[in-house]
């Protein structure tokens, strides 16, 4: 059988989301579902039509990026710090609390020390594109459930790439701790960076050439990209250089035309995300994993909605806002399956092992998509009354 085609790709992944997604429409199901539910049907574990899914994947990931940038055009930075003062401490707590059930979890099945610990780091994080992509444009503008969400949101960022770069240095057996701290180092450099180059380069080439919108767009666009590739260079991630490339820019009057004219092509690349994550699981893993990325799925579901809601109220933080985001946050991140990715190259986890990870994403992607759409306002809700954007 020929090799599919990157055109022939294309057309069956969006013509199929556009079937799908009608089906699901009329169905009153989630969209993220049904991009889901396509990718694993395509992929090689079912009719095996597209094969090319690596390359899928890894295009898909420009999708995040592009998120992260629109969300740092969406805060200002005063804001920024003040959410993130705030969303530490129910940070740090959580991601111990999930940890230690990740690792008590894989120890129950049996699974190796490193392979629970690994297990443990990829149940810490909650899913940003889950996350922001069920909260209203107008809650993530004006109101504190958008600042909080942001805040946990990013603060689990940084624990990832922390936990991305001690992988990194897993295979070696020991932490890499200077390069770790030179990493965290270039951090208040690459932001300092990308402020002066807003002030003294972006906006005067923006004030000069606004009414050109062609010129806007591919500004906005290597900006974007040429931050998230050096931050992937000095041992950030993209995410990390894409959200500063956003917020440095969020100051400009031009930030919001910016953000409308980019969503478009995040969204073309999100759907790329979620079927390339239902085409690379492999549905011939599923006897050996079924029951503890079952079990690892209820935990996550139910326990972390709890976990927030008490830490958020130690905050002082409303009982019904809490529950929101505890349920908002109530799945793992798609870090987590570039953890359990990493941890496999290297060497430091056997295929099982990444295979529940990637379950137990899938699970809770679907699960918690359902009980958001469902129950809290969302742009894509099923219910009219809970349809907000």
């Amino acid at each position: 059988m020929p090799e599919t085609s990157l055109f022939q790709s294309f057309f069956l992944i969006f013509s199929g989301a556009a079937i799908v997604a009608s089906l699901a429409l009329w169905g009153r199901q989630p969209l993220l579902v049904a991009y889901i539910a396509l990718g694993v049907l395509l992929g090689p574990s079912v009719l095996g039509i597209i094969d090319n899914v690596a390359l899928m994947a890894e295009m898909s990931s420009i999708g995040i990026v592009f998120l992260l940038f629109l969300l740092g055009l969406d805060m200002q930075p005063k804001a920024l710090i003040s959410v993130l003062r705030k969303a530490t401490f129910v940070g740090i707590i959580s991601c111990l609390i999930f940890l230690g059930l990740g690792y008590a979890i894989g120890k129950l099945f049996g699974f190796t020390n490193t392979e629970s610990w690994v297990i443990g780091m990829a149940m810490m994080f909650s899913s940003t594109i889950i996350g922001i992509k069920l909260l209203p444009t107008t809650v993530l503008h004006h109101k504190h459930l958008g600042e909080m969400m942001v805040g946990l949101l990013l603060f689990q960022d940084f624990v990832a790439i922390a936990c991305l770069m001690i992988l990194l240095s897993g295979s070696t057996g020991t932490v890499d701790f200077p390069r770790l701290g030179i990493s965290f180092a270039a951090l208040p450099l690459l932001i300092a960076l990308a402020w002066g180059a807003v002030r003294y380069v972006l906006q005067p080439l923006l004030a000069k050439f606004d009414r050109f919108h062609e010129y806007v767009f591919l500004l906005a666009l290597g900006w974007c990209m040429g931050l998230a590739e050096l931050a992937e260079v000095v041992g950030l991630s993209r995410e990390i250089g894409a959200f500063i490339a956003g917020i440095t820019l969020a100051t400009s009057p031009i930030s919001q035309y910016i953000a409308l004219s980019l969503k478009p092509l995040r969204d073309f690349f999100l759907i790329l995300f979620f079927f390339s994550l239902g085409a690379q699981f492999h549905l011939d893993m599923v006897p050996e994993i079924a029951l503890p990325a079952l079990v690892a799925a209820v935990a996550v579901l139910t326990i972390k909605p709890v976990v927030f809601r008490y830490l958020l109220g130690q905050q002082s933080e409303r009982t019904i806002l809490a529950w929101d985001i505890g349920f908002r946050l109530g799945q793992i991140s798609e870090f987590s399956l570039l953890i359990a990715y990493l941890a496999m190259s290297q060497q430091l986890i056997g295929s099982a092992a990444s295979h529940l990870i990637q379950a137990t994403a899938i699970l809770t992607f679907l699960v918690s998509s359902y009980i958001v759409v469902l129950n809290f306002p969302n742009p894509i809700a099923i219910k009219d009354h809970l349809r907000r954007d």
